[in-house]
């Protein structure tokens, strides 16, 4: 019979005990009861203590995991449990950090206390205590903001030193309901190829005025965060006189100081952020939008009781009950959903205004019943192409790209419909039309004028064109990130063939491409084989390609307009937008030990 030797044994005895190293190799420790072992990042107990089995659990559950080692972040973890004091402390930025992702202002932190208290006191008497530690005061709030405000963008200046390229997305309409401001994002990418969306700054307009202002604004935040212009390629903007006026516009200014001889000239498109903005105030003939205003101020002064305007009401409303006030009435009105609710509103709100005397002259006006309708119909095609690309995530700016040429097509086949009097993809215009022919006995050519509409629809082409062009001038580079295998040679740059024919005749290669996403398998791409085409994939992978971010401003600005409203100073808000979109987790150890200022 044969027997395993004694020292086997003891080799695997050795193999399942908890080594000492695996703390600053794993980030585990061993637990006081001995059993397992515990994960000092997501603080699970790992039952196996087998090096095999903690590897496999800090790399599985932990994606990110070299941060912790890059970003000194494993010192503070390894260190030791916290103090009863350090704990409270801990919950206090929470609660301050929750507080401003709920828009609640520092007035409620001693509502949250007595909470707190009365929770512990009835379900947990023996943890009462610890709130005695816990300092929730509005100057203590405050202060904790602002300095995870601070961590937040310390991680942004220690990643930007890994940024292979980025782009800018200003936008200058978010703030409907405010005081001036220019938001300013970013979109990086480093080696790994990781996008990461960020806010970089926020300017006050009324301070910086002019464009010289606006530009050394911006040039203080990159430089702040550790960025040179020389790596930016892409610029995203509103339309506005201010971004886009030729030769005095902000983006005139910045691509003169963004030009360098080894990248791209810089990218410049103004239709992502906020694209169901664009042209809308071409497309409102007869000032719709401004006498639908009127209307929504006197049904909510008057009406807000009459069950057929709830839906309308509900969705001009903070959770918190408060309006959208008349600064931004006008911006939210022009997003689609709202004035189609009052498209179907339209007789009720007639019968409304009858019943408290306002004249309701419109209602009878065939014209401006028309293009109220018109207008219904194409803010919502371009509330679909603004949905449609906010709901893709990561998809790149090719992809999105392809889907605006495909909206130009629709354009196209929207003016010959009109010519031709085919109203199916004008629902609300033919319900208006097909109301006046059965009641007045009409016909088409009369009821509506569609030369009138081909108008608009071509202005908006010009519109989109002329927003989306520099895209064009790289449709060659898009495409061939986008297809690097299906790429036809003879439309490829000199500099790129070798490359490129290189890359098109390896099979292992041309596995990965159809198993991993685009930016797995761009990721997995050598540098040193491949220099150029990775280039150009770190390039295109930093070019916004979707008003995402922006569009998480804006809704946290309506949503919580009630506390934002309030005097607040530039910093302190610009911490609350920061918390508010950003992808990155605050270092609370870092906070609570005061590494990076004196805790309050």
């Amino acid at each position: 019979m044969w027997m395993t030797p004694k020292r086997n044994k003891m080799e695997v005895k050795e193999f399942r005990a908890f080594l000492p190293e695996w703390t600053q190799r794993y980030l585990v420790v061993q637990p006081p009861e001995g059993n397992g072992t515990l994960c000092l990042v997501c603080r699970r107990l790992i039952m196996a203590t087998r090096e095999h089995d903690v590897r496999r659990h800090y790399e599985a559950e932990h994606e990110y995991y070299d941060w912790y080692t890059t970003e000194g972040e494993s010192v503070v973890l390894v260190e030791g449990p916290l103090l009863a004091e350090e704990k409270a402390m801990r919950a206090g930025y929470g609660l301050a950090r929750l507080l401003a992702l709920k828009g609640r202002g520092w007035g409620e932190e001693h509502f949250v206390y007595r909470c707190l208290e009365l929770m512990l006191r009835e379900v947990l008497p023996e943890h009462e205590g610890v709130l005695e530690h816990l300092d929730l005061g509005p100057e203590v709030t405050g202060q904790r903001i602002l300095k995870i405000d601070r961590d937040l963008h310390t991680q942004l200046c220690s990643r930007a030193k890994d940024f292979r390229a980025y782009s800018l997305a200003l936008d200058d309409q978010a703030f409907v309901a405010h005081e001036n401001y220019l938001l300013v994002f970013m979109r990086s990418v480093n080696d790994s190829l990781r996008v990461q969306e960020e806010l970089l700054s926020l300017v006050n307009l009324t301070q910086h005025y002019s464009v010289g202002a606006m530009m050394a604004a911006i040039l203080e935040a990159l430089q702040g965060a550790g960025l040179s212009l020389q790596r930016m390629v892409g610029l995203t903007t509103t339309h506005t006189q201010r971004m886009v006026g030729e030769n005095s516009g902000l983006v005139s200014y910045m691509r003169e100081k963004a030009v360098s001889p080894n990248t791209w000239n810089v990218i410049h498109y103004s239709g992502v952020v906020h694209l169901e903005l664009l042209s809308s105030y071409d497309l409102d003939i007869s000032d719709v939008i401004g006498t639908i205003s009127e209307w929504l101020v006197i049904i909510h002064s008057r009406g807000v009781k009459r069950p057929e305007f709830q839906s309308l009401l509900s969705e001009s409303e903070s959770p918190h009950s408060e309006r959208v006030n008349g600064r931004c009435l006008h911006t939210w009105l022009r997003r689609a959903r709202t004035l189609r609710l009052v498209f179907s509103l339209r007789r009720e709100i007639e019968a409304f205004l009858a019943s408290v005397g306002v004249p309701t002259l419109h209602f009878s006006d065939r014209q401006w019943l028309c293009d109220f309708a018109f207008l219904v119909d194409i803010m919502d095609q371009l509330r679909e192409l603004s949905d449609e690309m906010r709901r893709s995530r990561r998809v790149f700016v090719a992809a999105a790209f392809d889907r605006v040429c495909r909206f130009e097509d629709k354009l196209t086949l929207l003016h010959v419909h009109l010519e031709e009097k085919n109203l199916t993809h004008f629902p609300a215009l033919r319900e208006i039309v097909d109301e006046f022919r059965q009641h007045q006995a009409k016909d088409d050519q009369r009821i509506f004028e569609p030369d009138r509409y081909q108008v608009v629809i071509s202005t908006l082409q010009k519109d989109f064109e002329k927003h989306f062009k520099d895209l064009n001038f790289i449709k060659k580079d898009l495409e061939l990130f986008a297809n690097p295998f299906s790429f036809k040679l003879e439309y490829a740059p000199v500099s790129v063939k070798v490359e490129l024919t290189r890359l098109q005749t390896n099979s292992e290669l041309w596995d990965e491409y159809r198993r991993k996403t685009l930016g797995q398998f761009y990721a997995g791409l050598s540098e040193e084989s491949y220099p150029i085409i990775k280039g150009v994939a770190y390039k295109v992978a930093s070019l916004f390609d979707n008003n995402r971010i922006s569009e998480k401003t804006y809704t946290y600005l309506t949503r919580y307009q009630h506390a934002l409203c309030r005097p607040l100073e530039d910093e302190h808000l610009q911490a609350l937008f920061r918390i508010a979109t950003t992808e990155m987790e605050p270092h609370w150890d870092d906070l609570v030990r005061g590494r990076n200022a004196v805790n309050p």
